[in-house]
């Protein structure tokens, strides 16, 4: 029994790029690829953002009760002293004039001008006193103002060196992400590069392209004694009929 085989070859300008691509792609095949070359990597924080951290540890000292200490004036102190000093001062004016006037009335030394003494003593030390208090109250809510001031203007500035230090990271982040993707595609450049080909080639209709048919049939058998016989029976019945021999 004949067996025909039939075999399509691709041209040869295909059957070429095939072979070429074949060989390029058997050394791909075990290659390990180093993911490492490509690992992610962070911007470090510039030298804006933590010198901001830094200062923002040390806005602490401008909260809470003692913060308005740093800020308390120093000339407040001479501005008292020079103040209650005037006022001692108008005191001792005043009492003089009281003394005057008990003398002036033949009551000096009386029970009547030492309680008007008492009682003036007793209200020049109050208004001294609240004098004083005035004094310190006025240059305690200065310096807690400055102190508030000073605290808003740090935070401001804090926020400032945050997105300016945060817009460098972020610049610097993206060099370091275009160095990752590059160190990356140059590492795959290679089997992204035999991929767009073997797509290409995966397109590429065989029909498009002459091709030889060529055609393999196998050797026939010898005849048989009994195949020729019965062959020539089959010949010679029918001969033999037509002649009437066989009736």
């Amino acid at each position: 029994m004949a067996i025909e085989q039939t075999q399509i070859l691709p041209a040869p300008v295909l059957e070429g790029a095939l072979t070429a691509f074949t060989k390029k792609l058997q050394p791909l095949i075990g290659q390990e690829i180093d993911t490492s070359k490509y690992a992610p990597q962070v911007a470090a924080q510039t030298a804006l953002q933590t010198g901001a951290s830094q200062a923002a540890q040390g806005l602490g000292s401008l909260v809470g009760p003692d913060a308005y200490k740093p800020f308390m004036s120093p000339y407040q102190q001479e501005v008292m002293d020079t103040t209650l000093s005037e006022f001692d001062r108008q005191q001792t004016i005043n009492q003089q004039g009281l003394r005057d006037q008990a003398i002036a009335a033949g009551a000096y030394g009386g029970g009547r001008e030492g309680v008007q003494q008492a009682q003036f003593m007793n209200q020049g030390a109050v208004n001294r006193a609240q004098l004083q208090a005035q004094l310190l109250n006025q240059g305690f809510m200065q310096a807690q103002g400055a102190a508030a001031n000073d605290l808003q203007a740090r935070q401001g500035l804090g926020t400032y060196q945050q997105a300016m230090g945060q817009a460098d990271q972020g610049f610097a982040q993206a060099g370091l992400d275009a160095q990752t993707l590059a160190q990356r595609e140059a590492l795959y450049e290679p089997f992204t590069r035999l991929g767009l080909v073997g797509q290409q080639l995966a397109a590429i209709n065989p029909g498009a392209f002459g091709s030889t048919t060529v055609g393999y049939q196998s050797g026939a058998a010898p005849a048989s004694p009994m195949s020729s016989f019965l062959g020539g029976g089959a010949g010679a019945g029918g001969v033999l009929g037509k002649l009437g021999i066989f009736g």
